[in-house]
C-alpha cells in the first residue's frame, strides 16, 4: 500500500528548491539523480564557482532556519538539512576545494564519469553528449584554476594523490582509452547517427581527450612539485570528514579502539568458520583451498554479470515474498560492468520516476578475470537486496510523503554504507550464508571494513603503529591491509590510495553499521515483546536517507 499523498510545507518548499539550486550549480549531480534538462554542460569548477555555491547555501540555510516545522517530516527534513548545510560552509572555510583531488572523488573523476549515466539511446541523445563533450575543456580549465589557486595559498593535495590521478588520465585519454572509445558506441535505436553528428562527436571527444591531457600535465609540471609530502590531514580537517560521512558526531579515539577490537573479533570468527571449510586450516589457508576450488569461480567479466544479474534477482524474488515489502518499481535491478577499470563495487540510484533503474556496477581492473563466487556472494547482497538498492530506492519510491531533497539526495555515506554491512549480517541471519565458504567471504569483507576504521583514523591522526616502531604513514598502511584482506595487490593499493585521498569515508562502512545495530537494538528494548524487525526496517527504509544522528533521535525518541 502507498501512503496517502502529503501536502507540501514551507520546509518541503525549501528542500525542494535546494535541490533546484544544486541541480543547476552541479549538472553532473542533476544527471545522477535523473534530471536531464542540465546533461549538455558542466558547473563552473572555478573559484568563482565555488563562492556561488557557499553563497547559495547561506541563503538555503537562512531561510530553512526561520521555518517551522509542521509535523516529524518537517523536523527531520529541517534537522539533517542544517547539518549539510553548516558542514558544507565549515568546509567551505577549511577552503578543502582548493586540495580537493584524490583517486575516486573528485571533479577529476566527476567531469569524465557523467558520461556513464547519461540516455544514449536516440540521436537527440548523443546530440546531448557531443555538447557535453564539447564542455569538458572548460570544466577542466575551471578545475585548474582553482587547483593553482590553492598552489598560490598553499593549499595543497598530498603528492601521492596528484601522482595517481595523473596516471588515471594516462588510461582516460589513452589510444584505447575512454575517450577514444566511448563516441564509438553511438548506435541509437532508430539507426545510423547523421554523419554531421558523427563528426562532431569525434570532434568534441577528441577536444575532451586533449583537456584531460592537459590536466595530467598541469598536475606533473605545477602541482605535483608544490603538493605536500603528508598524507595525513590531521585531526580538526578530519573530525569534519567524519562528520560529512556519517551524519553523526564520534569520539575518533574511542572509535579506534573499538575498531581494534572489532578487527580482532572478525579473525577470530574467520579462524573458527576456516577450520569448518578444512579440518585444522588457517585463514590462508582455508583461502588458498577455496581459491583452487574451480567450481566456485567465474571466468570473464561476462560470466560475472550474468551470475550478478541472476543472483539479484533471486534475492529481490524470495526477499520480497518472506521479508520484505517490495514495490515493483524497486524490483528491476540492473548489473552492470563498469566502462572504467579503476577496481571497486558501486551503486546508482534509480531517477526519481524509475525510468532509469538502480544499477550495480562492477569496475574490473585491467587484467583481472577470474571472480570467486563465495568471496562476491554477499558483495551482490550488500549493493543489492537488501543493501544499497532496497534502501535508496524506497527512499525515492515513497515521493507521497518525502520531498525531493529526501528522496534523492539527504543522507551520508555511513547511513547507506552501514545499512549494507547490516544488510550483509542479516542474510546471514535469514539463512542466505549457510555455505561456510560464503560466510568466510563476508567476513573478509567484514574484517576489511573493521580494518579501515582502525587505518584511516590512524593514518589521519598519525597514530602510533600497532607494532610500536613510529607513527601510522601509508607504507605502514598498506602492509597492514594486506596482512588483513585476501585480494590482489592491485585492488589493495587503489583501496590504500583511496583512503589517504578521501578521508573518514572508508570507517563510515563499519561505524555506520555500528550505529544501525545500536539504533535497532535501542528500539528492541523499549519495545520489547511488541518489537517486529520487519515493522522496524520499513519504519526506517521509508524515512529515505539521513545523517546517522538524525536517525537514532527519529527512531528512539
Amino acid at each position: 500500500m502507498t501512503e496517502p499523498e502529503r501536502n507540501p510545507t514551507p520546509i518541503d518548499t525549501i528542500a525542494d528548491a535546494w535541490v533546484d539550486s544544486l541541480a543547476e550549480l552541479s549538472p553532473t549531480l542533476a544527471t545522477y539523480i535523473g534530471r536531464s534538462e542540465y546533461n549538455d554542460r558542466y558547473g563552473d569548477y572555478s573559484p568563482e564557482g565555488e563562492e556561488r555555491f557557499a553563497d547559495t547555501v547561506r541563503s538555503t540555510l537562512a531561510a530553512l532556519e526561520s521555518a517551522e516545522p509542521v509535523d516529524e517530516i518537517d523536523a527531520i527534513t529541517k534537522a539533517d538539512l542544517t547539518g549539510e548545510l553548516r558542514l558544507e560552509l565549515d568546509l567551505h572555510e577549511a577552503k578543502w576545494h582548493l586540495r580537493k583531488l584524490n583517486v575516486i572523488e573528485s571533479p577529476a573523476q566527476e567531469i569524465r564519469s557523467a558520461f556513464d549515466l547519461m540516455p544514449t539511446d536516440t540521436v537527440d541523445d548523443w546530440s546531448v553528449v557531443a555538447r557535453r563533450l564539447g564542455a569538458v575543456p572548460g570544466a577542466i580549465d575551471g578545475f585548474i584554476e582553482t587547483l593553482r589557486e590553492g598552489i598560490n595559498q598553499g593549499i595543497v593535495p598530498a603528492r601521492r594523490q596528484v601522482n595517481e590521478v595523473a596516471v588515471q588520465i594516462d588510461r582516460y585519454t589513452s589510444d584505447d582509452g575512454f575517450f577514444a572509445s566511448f563516441v564509438g558506441t553511438a548506435t541509437p535505436a532508430e539507426g545510423q547517427l547523421p554523419a554531421s553528428l558523427a563528426r562532431d562527436l569525434a570532434d568534441q571527444s577528441g577536444a575532451a581527450r586533449v583537456a584531460y591531457e592537459k590536466l595530467a600535465e598541469f598536475l606533473r609540471g605545477e602541482l605535483a612539485p608544490a603538493a605536500g609530502e603528508k598524507d595525513a590531514v590531521g585531526r580538526e580537517l578530519y573530525a569534519l570528514h567524519s562528520r560529512r560521512f556519517l551524519g553523526a558526531v564520534i569520539d575518533l579515539d574511542e572509535t579506534y579502539d573499538w575498531g581494534r577490537e572489532e578487527l580482532d573479533r572478525m579473525v577470530a570468527e574467520q579462524t573458527a568458520i576456516a577450520n569448518e571449510i578444512k579440518a585444522g586450516a588457517s585463514v590462508e589457508e582455508a583461502v588458498a583451498f577455496l581459491e583452487g576450488d574451480a567450481s566456485r569461480q567465474l571466468k570473464g567479466t561476462e560470466a560475472l554479470q550474468e551470475w550478478m544479474q541472476a543472483t539479484s534477482d533471486r534475492a529481490i524474488e524470495e526477499l520480497g515474498k518472506t521479508h520484505f515489502d517490495i514495490p515493483d518499481p524497486i524490483r528491476k535491478l540492473e548489473c552492470m560492468i563498469a566502462p572504467t577499470n579503476e577496481g571497486g563495487i558501486y551503486y546508482t540510484g534509480p531517477t526519481d520516476d524509475f525510468s532509469r533503474p538502480g544499477r550495480m556496477w562492477w569496475s574490473v581492473p585491467e587484467g583481472v578475470d577470474t571472480f570467486d563466487t563465495w568471496r562476491e556472494l554477499t558483495t551482490v547482497y550488500h549493493e543489492g537486496v537488501p543493501g544499497h538498492h532496497l534502501q535508496i530506492a524506497q527512499g525515492t519510491y515513497n515521493r507521497a510523503q518525502l520531498n525531493t531533497w529526501r528522496r534523492l539526495l539527504a543522507g551520508t555515506s555511513g547511513h547507506a554504507e552501514g545499512w549494507a554491512l547490516y544488510a550483509e549480517r542479516l542474510m546471514e541471519q535469514l539463512g542466505y550464508l549457510e555455505d561456510p565458504a560464503d560466510r568466510l567471504g563476508m567476513l573478509d569483507g567484514q574484517r576489511m571494513r573493521a580494518a579501515r576504521v582502525v587505518l584511516d583514523i590512524g593514518v589521519h591522526l598519525e597514530k602510533p603503529r600497532l607494532d610500536g616502531t613510529g607513527t601510522w604513514d601509508a607504507d605502514y598502511a598498506l602492509e597492514f591491509m594486506r596482512r588483513n584482506v585476501n585480494m590482489s595487490d592491485q585492488f589493495i593499493r587503489f583501496e590504500v590510495n583511496r583512503y589517504l585521498g578521501w578521508p573518514g569515508q572508508a570507517p563510515s562502512y563499519k561505524v555506520g553499521q555500528r550505529i544501525w545495530e545500536q539504533v535497532r537494538d535501542q528500539v528492541k528494548a523499549a519495545e520489547g515483546d511488541s518489537f517486529s524487525i520487519k515493522a522496524f526496517h520499513k519504519r526506517a527504509l521509508d524515512m529515505g536517507g539521513v545523517g546517522l544522528d538524525t536517525l537514532r533521535t527519529a527512531l528512539t525518541s
